[in-house]
């Protein structure tokens, strides 16, 4: 079987000038060539925001960039039928597409309505700290530059558990919707904030059926407009499991195919919730490795006091490997982002090879790390910050190793902390590799690749290493590597 990789083909900085449907369609062929299998497109549907809008502020699911809303017609990002121009390309080349599907929020309301809310404490949300009151609010969605296109449905009060802004109300808060589906919010997983249903916008509220039922109409509109392979479920966390258990099933149904699902549950270092939300959607998602990705930041700013053996210790890909889709970086943890924690530079190639070349896992490329990007952005003082993020060293070598040499019986070296290694032994088809990672000083692992190398000679194709390596009769080899580096060793031509 292939090894799988996809590619988040997006960063927070992604230009606004409707340029990125296009750039997908001409990269395509060479990301298909280079090894990435699956490609994941921001959300392509309009949002408040217009064309400054990454999408996350949805006001209209069923405008791909084609009703003239918001102040445009086409997204950041392109029109409708550039959009699909761009998931032809991927999909001729032999890849996946994978849709971002953010259902906990609308944004920019068209009408208002008089609604009565309570308000809560934002620390503690299952706590009223007012009585029952009318407010005006933003509650009332008619989507008027489509007039009705491609779905009639009107979007009001009942359809929403929050908000946090009312238009004759003198201080923002967060306020609970009091309507017939109960005066509270919705059941969630974690008790973050006594309860963390609401996020942003206009909290959509499922305990409605009508709005369920909109969105199993809007799941198979959107697939038979772009006929995806899978989706990016943003904001799980805020979203009851129950929904999504209902509608992953309903569309596989609906679709006749076992569509991949990978949730955006962002807990690092609390694996249990991660677990927790995969029981109460009976493993019909994958999840993003949030705890692996702090484990790498946490390296990364560590160095060589870091113990490199406990480098999956608490991460869903030791726990769930099956479930787990392995990231270094995502547009939230890029520099200047509301949950920036970036990988340090130099640890980044070690990350990827832990990811890339390593059995367990869907790993997940991000845009920058392979393309680089420049934007500047206000820090957390207000003041401006010029960025660059550089191509991740050996990023385009190890996306190929993985396609060519990751398969086969995985033996690992996790015996030291500063140094550790493991092997592939590769199949019928594949030739196999040697991995060894220090973050302090020069690295050498003894480690067996098996017996049918024996007498053949292998090089670091990263380049970090000159000398070939010869395998002993008996598929054993000392490897090396590099101060605080990874050397990837595969066959010599």
């Amino acid at each position: 079987m292939k090894n799988g990789t996809m590619m988040q083909f997006f960063h927070w900085y992604s230009p606004e000038d409707g340029s990125l449907w296009n750039t997908v369609k001409q990269e395509a062929p060479k990301l298909a060539a280079m090894g990435i299998n699956a490609i994941w497109l921001p959300p392509a549907y309009k949002g408040a925001d217009g064309v400054r809008s990454r999408g996350y502020d949805v006001y209209d699911l069923y405008d791909l960039g084609e009703f003239d809303q918001k102040g445009t017609v086409r997204t950041r990002y392109g029109t409708r039928e550039e959009y699909e121009a761009a998931i032809k390309a991927i999909k001729d080349s032999g890849m996946q597409v994978y849709v971002d599907v953010v259902a906990n929020h609308l944004m920019g309301g068209d009408e208002t309505e008089k609604v009565t809310v309570r308000k809560v404490d934002p620390e503690n949300r299952n706590e009223f700290i007012s009585e029952p009151m009318e407010v005006e609010a933003y509650t009332r969605f008619t989507f008027p530059g489509r007039k009705g296109a491609h779905s009639d449905f009107v979007w009001d009060h009942q359809c929403f558990t929050g908000i946090d802004h009312a238009v004759n109300v003198e201080e923002d808060g967060i306020y609970t919707i009091q309507n017939e589906y109960g005066d509270g919010w919705e059941e969630v997983i974690d008790d973050e904030k006594g309860n963390f249903d609401y996020l942003m916008g206009a909290d959509i509220e499922f305990r409605n059926p009508a709005v369920r039922e909109e969105f199993r109409r809007w799941g198979e509109w959107y697939y038979n407009a772009v006929q995806f392979d899978g989706f990016r479920l943003d904001a799980v966390k805020h979203i009851t499991p129950s929904f999504f258990h209902e509608w992953l099933d309903q569309m596989r149904a609906y679709t006749g195919r076992e569509l991949f699902a990978v949730g955006e549950y962002w807990a690092p270092g609390q694996l249990d919730l991660l677990l927790k939300y995969i029981e109460a959607t009976e493993g019909k998602m994958s999840l993003f490795d949030a705890s692996l990705h702090h484990n790498f930041f946490d390296a990364s700013l560590a160095g060589k006091e870091y113990d490199l053996t406990k480098i999956f210790d608490g991460s869903l890909v030791q726990a769930k490997p099956f479930l787990a889709v392995t990231v270094i970086g995502n547009h939230d943890t890029q520099p200047l982002q509301a949950l920036e924690a970036t990988v340090d530079y130099w640890f980044k190639p070690i990350a990827y090879a832990l990811i890339l070349l390593r059995e367990h896992g869907y790993p997940c490329v991000f845009y920058p790390d392979l393309y680089g990007a420049k934007y500047t952005d206000k820090n957390k003082e207000g003041e401006d910050v010029d960025i660059e993020l550089v191509p991740v060293e050996g990023l385009e070598i190890m996306i190929p190793a993985r396609d060519k040499h990751a398969y086969g019986q995985q033996r690992d070296y996790f015996d030291h902390p500063n140094c550790i290694g493991w092997t592939r032994e590769g199949d019928e088809e594949h030739s196999g590799c040697a991995v060894v990672i220090s973050n302090g000083d020069e690295g050498n692992k003894h480690m067996e690749i098996g017996k049918r190398y024996a007498g053949k000679r292998f090089k670091d194709i990263l380049g970090k290493r000159a000398e070939e390596i010869e395998v002993d009769e008996n598929g054993w080899a000392d490897f090396l590597c590099a101060p605080g580096s990874v050397s990837v060793w595969a066959l010599a031509e």
